[in-house]
């Protein structure tokens, strides 16, 4: 026979199992190949430049000739990929967004608060920007290709963005700390 006692923690722990299920179902484990590391790295590019090869899904910041710190990326799905050479010009710490005009064109209903008005999404937790953001820029004009932070960790090491190239938030604030304004990026 159930007592009042075992009924009641029965019953309050059936009520606490829903909001358990979706912090489990959220979970995420970084594959380790894309933990931050010091890697050997044969490019001729100098120490203080930033190498991204988006078909690796690895960042690679230069630190000495033939060494690099390497970070997993996410980057842009086909056709809406950044290549080419860019400086960081700008670095914002919990930057606001707001998807481009050509982002709402192709995705009204993903982005429809952002529709016939000047929104701007605010920094914090759920900013798709993340904690941090670097600001490529070709010939001082904005390229609105960011390094950045993300709200989807899921997607480093796959080609899913908008074009940006996303990093988990905690390996974006060590990449931050690290590079200054008028760092080179070269996307290979």
């Amino acid at each position: 026979m159930i007592d009042r006692r075992s009924l009641l923690a029965t019953g309050f722990a059936a009520l606490a199992a829903p909001a358990l299920i979706p912090a489990r179902a959220n979970a995420f484990t970084l594959d380790p190949k894309f933990a931050p590391q010091d890697v050997r790295f044969a490019g001729a590019y100098g120490p203080g430049h930033l190498v991204v090869v988006p078909r690796a899904h690895f960042l690679y910041f230069v630190t000495a000739p033939g060494v690099a710190r390497r970070y997993g990326v996410g980057v842009g799905r086909a056709g809406l990929e950044f290549t080419g050479n860019a400086t960081i010009d700008v670095k914002k710490k919990w930057p606001t967004w707001r998807p481009t005009k050509e982002m709402i064109e192709r995705d009204p209903r993903a982005y429809s608060k952002f529709i016939d008005n000047d929104y701007v999404q605010p920094g914090g937790p759920g900013n798709p920007l993340g904690s941090r953001a670097l600001y490529l820029f070709q010939n001082g004009r904005d390229t609105y290709y960011r390094i950045h932070g993300t709200t989807e960790p899921q997607s480093v090491g796959r080609s899913v963005s908008n074009g940006c190239i996303r990093m988990i938030n905690e390996h974006a604030q060590d990449l931050y700390e690290r590079v200054p304004i008028g760092t080179v990026v070269t996307v290979l």
